[in-house]
């Protein structure tokens, strides 16, 4: 790989590096990938010529972390190919075409719109201010604009989008915006909204941690898992006790799956058992019915035997 560009004397040169890097790509980065870029940035000033595997020795990361870094420099445009080698690209100049090349989905009248909403700006400051110790980069004042118009968020959701992200060490906007997806597909609007999905959701935390310490799991729950859980919560309205009851019957069974035990409480729900009275009601009463078809299987073959037993009395006659 061959890195171009200007001859300078090592003893009297420095490695730049603009605050936007530590803005807009530091955050979602690998450390490792960070490490590759800083040592190509400072061996770009020397118009020098390295090969993978010497940045490979030299920084002590295995050959395919280099390559990842390399092509995911590239992907975020950092590093451009060319048909010599690599350059590096003027990160302000990217930025700055950002800013100037709005992006279609929002048109010039919503963000004229949006500049003048001094709610919206108020939470724009405080997340510069809370998130980004005062050095949110322009660009992302724009994507919070945007996400505005795209999910209909009201400011305390935004905010607290934000938070949410920030909690679980992901401020980034890969994280924020598969958050913000997540949550626009559960209609959440207001802050309200967000309140009422949060009790749902620790609801389901609390009911997955019963199931899994009840069926002795040493492995995480699925994703799956979690989507019969979620209905069985949500669309079905079954607590623990009935749920457990289920669990029990698919213990007899040898059959603890989930998918089982979702049979059989699709079973109950599509029978209008809503209480833990009525699934045992209809398990007695089911019981019961077995028990009355067994018999009548038996003296069914008792009946059959006898008759077989005269024939055999006809014939010795």
């Amino acid at each position: 790989m061959k890195l171009i560009a200007n001859d300078k004397s090592f003893l009297f040169s420095s490695t730049e590096i603009p605050d936007v890097f530590f803005t807009e790509y530091l955050p979602e980065a690998k450390s490792e990938f960070v490490k590759v870029y800083f040592y190509v940035l400072f061996l770009s000033k020397y118009n020098t010529e390295i090969k993978i595997n010497d940045l490979s020795k030299t920084l002590g990361l295995d050959f395919p972390t280099v390559q990842d870094a390399i092509k995911y420099w590239e992907g975020r445009g950092l590093l451009v190919k060319n048909p010599t080698g690599y350059s590096l690209a003027n990160l302000q100049e990217i930025e700055l075409n950002k800013l100037y090349h709005p992006k279609i989905s929002l048109s010039p009248e919503a963000i004229e719109k949006n500049a003048e909403n001094q709610y919206r700006a108020k939470v724009m400051d405080s997340i510069n201010s809370q998130f980004f110790s005062g050095t949110m980069s322009p660009s992302w004042f724009a994507d919070i604009d945007l996400w505005f118009e795209k999910y209909g968020f009201d400011e305390q959701v935004m905010l607290a989008l934000f938070n949410y992200a920030y909690d679980n060490r992901a401020l980034h906007r890969n994280y924020i915006q598969t958050v913000a997806d997540s949550w626009n597909k559960e209609h959440i609007k207001t802050f309200n909204d967000l309140d009422l999905y949060f009790e749902r959701r620790e609801k389901i935390n609390i009911l997955k941690k019963k199931i899994a310490q009840k069926l002795h799991l040493s492995r995480n729950l699925t994703a799956y898992d979690e989507e019969y859980i979620q209905k069985w919560q949500e669309n079905y309205h079954y607590d623990m006790d009935i749920i457990e009851i289920a669990m029990k019957k698919a213990a007899t069974k040898n059959s603890i799956s989930f998918e089982y035990i979702d049979k059989l409480l699709s079973d109950w729900h599509e029978k209008g058992l809503s209480s833990i009275s009525d699934v045992n009601t209809y398990l007695e009463a089911f019981k019961t019915k077995d028990k009355k078809v067994k018999q009548i299987k038996q003296i069914a073959l008792e009946y059959t035997q006898s008759t077989f037993d005269n024939w055999d009395a006809l014939y010795d006659n």
